[in-house]
């Protein structure tokens, strides 16, 4: 078995995260305190980040290392519970809260 990193991966899944968020490259640049120049050096597989910056995007996304890496996606419990309360919302409501997620979340520590 060999260990090897895909950065292209790694770049490619932060990537789609930060597009779910509708967040332009050099909006999430401006929270992990880079350019957006070598984020998208980053996206792309082209360079390696720091931990420092490893740590900032999983935190900014709320994505786990082990998602960026592997691609693994393990659900916490607190899941069924978003979800049994979105689905008492109508569609407006939903869109809302998404709307509002999208926003926030980025901003958040955990």
């Amino acid at each position: 078995m060999q260990n090897e990193i895909d950065y292209a991966k790694i770049g490619n899944r932060i990537r789609i995260e930060r597009e779910k968020f509708d967040m332009t490259r050099e909006r999430f640049s401006e929270l992990l305190n880079i350019s957006p120049y070598f984020l998208g050096q980053i996206e792309r597989g082209e360079r390696k980040m720091s931990i420092n910056t490893l740590i900032n995007v999983s935190e900014c996304l709320h994505i786990s290392i082990d998602y960026l890496f592997f691609g693994q996606v393990n659900v916490s419990a607190n899941t069924n519970v978003l979800h049994s309360l979105i689905d008492k919302c109508s569609e407006k409501e939903v869109k809302v809260i998404e709307g509002l997620i999208k926003l926030l979340l980025p901003h958040l520590a955990r």
